[in-house]
């Protein structure tokens, strides 16, 4: 049977801790050659409305570990960037996500789940940021600046804290009421936790983590403090140039980590093509997440305060399919240990072909 996950399954059944450990054996499967991703592919088409665009975003790839392979497609209206605003904006007609991600399974090849994409897409990007930290920066990492205040950075928040011992955290929003409202509802007991304008977010943060739609630079590179691990997730891609560190934070770091280097190319992630091809990083000191994860590559965040340590760079550059293969192969177990009642004919999403089976005919290759 194929079952419906929607964004409440979601919530109610993945854990931050279940969605780090997922992304973990994921990055590890695809370092190995194991599971297998296509980089995503983004696409704009024009609408009736000459300030909005369609925007497509697809994912296909496998995670054997997990026994699924998926096709995520993404389905928005955003409005672009403009002489009036400087992010993204997404502004679908009604007040939903169409973002949907098909699972099917490695055995049989049939359709296992149709499941909401919306929850999903912020845990994930948060739980494989957690990863990377927990892979890399110091164990006693206590400290946290956070950019941002929208589901991302919430999920970021989430994660640093389940692998770091983060007692401390400073957020900045450009919007005052945003800001409030973060720390209201992410408080949480023992972490000290407040809004702070840019230059405080930076200045004594082990980790300092961009997690918002802005399409440029949050920061200045030149505040940052030898020793730090920076983190964003915002990146180029045809439709759009966007970047949320500048050149100088190129320049600053020792070591970057990517998601998958392919993605990169295939993506047009210029903020990282062009500071390679112009010299300012070596192609050598760019590393995937799988690789370190498998040990294939060892980083670890430098002591704090050193002159000339630098700072490592994660940049979380891009979604990838793996991620949502193996969170969905956790979510549909749990969906149907619990007895999912939002079913869905198998058979209607496949064609029968026993008449034209048993006269000799097979589908093209």
């Amino acid at each position: 049977m194929t079952i419906i996950i929607t964004d409440a399954d979601v919530e109610r059944l993945m854990k931050m801790p279940d969605c780090i450990e997922a992304m973990r054996v994921a990055f590890k499967d695809f370092s190995d050659g194991v599971a297998v991703n296509r980089p995503r592919m983004r696409y704009l088409a024009q609408t009736p409305d000459p300030e909005r665009k369609y925007m497509a975003n697809v994912h296909v790839g496998a995670v054997p570990s997990y026994g699924i392979a998926c096709v995520r497609a993404g389905s928005q209206i955003i409005i672009p960037p403009g002489p009036n605003n400087d992010r993204r904006l997404y502004e679908n007609p009604s007040p939903f996500n169409w973002g949907i991600v098909i699972l099917y399974s490695l055995e049989t090849a049939e359709p296992l789940a149709l499941l909401h994409e919306f929850h999903l897409s912020g845990m994930r990007v948060g739980a494989t940021t957690g990863v990377a930290v927990d892979a890399v920066a110091r164990a006693d990492a206590s400290r946290l600046g956070l950019f941002g205040t929208g589901k991302q950075a919430r999920a970021a928040l989430e994660a640093i804290c389940a692998v770091r011992p983060i007692t401390q955290a400073r957020v900045y929003s450009p919007s005052a009421e945003h800001r409030e409202m973060f720390v209201r509802d992410m408080a949480r007991p023992g972490l000290d936790l407040a809004a702070a304008d840019p230059r405080d977010v930076v200045r004594g943060a082990d980790v300092v983590c961009c997690a918002t739609t802005a399409m440029n630079p949050v920061f200045d590179g030149d505040w940052l403090e030898d020793g730090q691990f920076v983190v964003s997730i915002a990146n180029s891609d045809v439709t759009n140039k966007r970047s949320e560190v500048d050149r100088r934070t190129y320049e600053r770091a020792t070591d970057i980590i990517v998601n998958d280097w392919e993605s990169v190319i295939d993506n047009r992630q210029t903020e990282l093509l062009d500071p390679i091809e112009q010299g300012v990083i070596p192609r050598d000191r760019v590393h995937e997440l799988g690789d370190i994860l498998t040990g294939k590559v060892t980083l670890r965040q430098p002591a704090r305060g050193a002159p000339g340590e630098g700072v490592i760079y994660y940049k979380n550059n891009s979604g990838l399919a793996i991620q949502f293969a193996a969170a969905g192969g956790i979510l549909y177990r749990k969906s149907i240990a619990e007895g999912s009642n939002k079913v869905i004919p198998t058979e209607w999403l496949g064609s029968d072909l026993s008449a034209l089976w048993k006269a000799g005919f097979r589908p093209s290759p």
